[in-house]
């Protein structure tokens, strides 16, 4: 029987919102994105992964417990898209799962270095009729590689022009950034925090999961004392390759800047500094990359909707033109759950998956467990 080029993404990132689920056609020279699908992850989930993701008592039983959880919740992710779509399981050949990340703690920073998603991809192959293939990152650690990003492969694969030099940031939870000469070989790395912190103080200060087009962050004004000591902390003066998580950026870790300040500062002037650290840092490492060189600013991932830091990134890159990946053919949305589409395309068909330039690894490796259906 011949292969189907079909292929579903499933994509959980740091903030733990929702779940994205893409159907993708691969038949083409470009990826054809059939459907979408996001499930919202329930206020218990969502506490129980930012739980998970800090030291804490009784891990092993809790994360067994949410690995199980996650897997039925990627499972039913999927069956609802392919329901949406009408399409069978039948006609799809994988899934990619990149699974919810845990815990990651990347070499170099690390005298142990290990990265853990879960979602048991056992249960997403029973429940769904469909192999499943997920733990993508740690063969590449176990070839001294971060494990992360593993998007700017397919960035590269899909977004590559021999025209334009272009910069892929991808604003999740945590930014990355992918350079693309036009000749040359691409490079990439986690720039910082994307999301993550301010959607943490929202949440913790408005009860709202992210702050809808950087409007609460516009209210404020950037405080740069206090962003000047954000910017100090060691990871940004690291050297590529690099990768980084909530475990280092989080609210203890911005409450232990905080409390240098002697009286309270108002949250909105927080969230728009916190705005700046994202955008500065983004706006840093594109031109450490571009090194004079004309780019174009590609914008994906929930930070491309975030109006304000759109505006940011301008007024810090005036000579870049910054757009999304839309024009480029996949909405910002969609593309980390695409490229983990593709991942699994690539594994089913044993080729690489990860680039050792940007991850550090020794080789270029097929990456993630097959879970047969």
């Amino acid at each position: 029987m011949t292969q189907s080029s079909l292929y579903i993404g499933l994509m959980s990132g740091t903030s733990a919102d929702a779940v994205d689920a893409v159907l993708v056609d691969f038949a083409g020279e470009q990826a054809d994105l059939i459907a979408s699908h996001t499930l919202a992850l329930e206020p218990d989930t969502r506490a129980a992964i930012h739980d998970l993701a800090r030291p804490g008592p009784n891990e092993i039983d809790r994360m067994g417990a949410l690995d199980h959880d996650l897997g039925q919740i990627f499972a039913r992710t999927v069956n609802e898209l392919l329901e949406k779509a009408g399409y069978s399981a039948r006609q799809v050949t994988a899934i990619g799962s990149h699974g919810q990340t845990v815990r990651h703690r990347p070499p170099g920073q690390n005298e142990r270095p290990f990265s853990l998603q879960i979602g048991d991809p056992n249960i997403i192959a029973h429940r769904t009729g469909i192999t499943t293939i997920a733990d993508f990152r740690r063969r590449d650690m176990a070839a001294g590689g971060h494990g992360a990003p593993l998007v700017p492969a397919f960035h590269d694969a899909f977004f590559h022009s021999v025209s334009e030099n272009r910069a892929i940031v991808n604003v999740g939870g945590i930014a990355n950034l992918t350079w693309l000469p036009t000749e040359g070989s691409p490079l990439g790395f986690d720039t910082g925090p994307g999301n993550v912190l301010m959607d943490a103080w929202i949440m913790r200060k408005r009860g709202a999961p992210y702050d809808d087009q950087g409007n609460w962050a516009a209210t404020g004004q950037v405080n740069q004392a206090l962003l000047q000591m954000l910017l100090e902390h060691p990871y940004f003066a690291l050297s590529p390759p690099k990768s980084t998580g909530p475990e280092a950026f989080n609210l203890l870790w911005l409450d232990q800047v905080l409390e240098c300040f002697g009286s309270e500062l108002a949250a909105e002037n927080v969230q728009a500094t916190l705005l700046a650290l994202t955008a500065q840092t983004v706006a840093m490492s594109v031109r450490a990359m571009q090194n004079g060189a004309h780019a174009t600013v590609y914008l994906c991932g929930g930070g491309a909707y975030n109006l304000a830091l759109r505006q940011a990134l301008g007024d810090l890159l005036p000579q870049q033109r910054i757009a999304d990946t839309s024009e480029l053919g996949i909405a910002p949305a969609w593309v980390e759950a695409t490229a983990f589409a593709w991942l699994a395309r690539q594994t089913t068909e044993r080729q690489t998956g990860n680039l050792p330039a940007v991850t550090g690894a020794s080789q270029a490796l097929v990456l993630g467990g097959i879970y047969p259906a």
